[in-house]
């Protein structure tokens, strides 16, 4: 048990960091991680994937909180951008999360992997969208926070890997759009995490101390150390090559997507 809850730390400030550095919010790491030590706990194979994004996005909570002060302090959050996409943020997640309480274990590990793939080629091809437009009107901000929050619930992320290139494509600074990110994560986790703990009360066989798909000892571990870790991912992103990391992390990407395929099998 200590091995677990240890694992649990260090995939927290892991997440910590690339939720500073990258604006992706931790869940790529976190995600499979902890798919890996709840099978490691028995935990019933019908409910590991669910159980994972739950506490996933309950993790985010904690982290993106910490990322986006953190970023505020140096100017780097976009509030307009914030005010604007946020109802749609809330709406999208909590009905993706619905959705994805009524898919099996075996489609969404498969939906994770093909989006572990397409995060990995993107980084490794350094492809950004050349900031051609301004950001849509309070409708248009709307749709698109229904879009990036639906998504990033049924994969378990604070939605940076689809809002980020969204704001750069709308002429916002890279740095502003990482930090206006971090900000937008905050809602996705609190209404993903609403909608997982929501749809998983009733769920049978779920283990001691699960808040409905939301397992509490692995929250512990990841929010303790991620919360810490996550400022100093902001100050690595005013100071590190960013796209030269981002070539290394798309390796380990590649290589998490590779061992989750082959488990489907």
């Amino acid at each position: 048990m200590y091995t677990i809850l240890l694992t649990y730390s260090l995939v927290g400030a892991v997440s910590g960091v690339l939720a500073g550095l990258l604006g992706i919010g931790g869940g790529l790491v976190i995600v499979p991680m902890l798919v890996f030590c709840f099978s490691l706990q028995q935990i019933p194979h019908e409910l590991t994937m669910h159980l994972a994004l739950g506490t996933s996005m309950a993790s985010i909570i904690f982290t993106s909180a910490s990322s986006f002060r953190a970023h505020h302090k140096r100017g780097a959050v976009h509030w307009i951008v914030v005010r604007r996409i946020v109802l749609g943020i809330f709406l999208g997640t909590f009905l993706g999360s619905c959705l994805a309480a009524r898919m099996s274990t075996d489609f969404l590990k498969g939906l994770f992997v093909v989006f572990l793939y397409y995060v990995a080629s993107q980084m490794l091809m350094n492809k950004k969208p050349e900031p051609s437009r301004q950001l849509p009107g309070r409708f248009g901000m709307f749709g698109v926070g229904n879009v990036i929050g639906s998504f990033s619930s049924l994969v378990g992320i604070g939605g940076g890997t689809l809002s980020v290139p969204f704001m750069t494509w709308c002429n916002i600074p890279v740095h502003e759009a990482i930090g206006t990110s971090a900000a937008i994560g905050f809602p996705i986790a609190i209404a993903g995490t609403m909608g997982y703990i929501y749809n998983g009360l009733h769920v049978p066989d779920l283990p001691a101390y699960a808040v409905g798909y939301v397992y509490l000892p692995a929250l512990a571990g990841l929010i303790v150390t991620s919360v810490l870790t996550a400022p100093l991912g902001v100050h690595l992103a005013h100071s590190l090559p960013v796209a030269r990391l981002k070539r290394i992390f798309a390796i380990l990407l590649l290589i998490v997507a590779t061992r989750m395929l082959v488990s489907l099998f």
